[in-house]
């Protein structure tokens, strides 16, 4: 039952965590697209970036335990892959959305974030991103099995 719950609360910290990052990325698009008057595309991307880092910066730091053995420098590698894909998938969604639709594009952008949140961004960082490797808990292992020895 003790995994359960700490999925579970894993699961709403990460979507508090993604409702932060939304704000962010939907804030900078609006400010770009309506007072900076850059095209929805640039701007939906921009924001994407914004609310990336945002989302990057309160995962590791909170949602998915920063404090773990894994490296700095992995974990924003493995990021970098998966934010690439959900700037693809919502960058282009939006666009298409946009474009098959004809309505104004922050709805469209809205039903594409829904989307590449629950189907993509939370599976990969759970399951890819922040999920300790084999190689690293073998180590880890071996390396405990090595303290108690001395």
């Amino acid at each position: 039952m003790g995994k359960i719950k700490h999925e579970i609360w894993t699961f709403c910290k990460a979507q508090f965590s993604a409702q932060v990052a939304t704000i962010a990325d939907f804030s900078m698009t609006m400010f770009l697209a309506e007072f900076c008057k850059l095209w929805y595309v640039w701007a939906s991307f921009l924001g994407a970036v914004t609310g990336g880092i945002v989302n990057c910066i309160v995962n590791y730091r909170w949602v998915f335990d920063g404090t773990n053995d894994l490296k700095k420098r992995a974990i924003a590698f493995k990021y970098t892959l998966v934010w690439g894909g959900s700037i693809l998938f919502n960058t282009t969604g939006t666009y298409a959305l946009t474009e098959i639709s004809g309505q104004y594009f922050i709805f469209a952008k809205m039903t594409v974030a829904v989307c590449v949140a629950l189907l993509w961004n939370y599976q990969m960082q759970r399951l890819f991103v922040y999920r300790e490797t084999r190689i690293t808990e073998r180590f880890k292992h071996k390396r405990n099995k090595h303290k108690r020895k001395k």
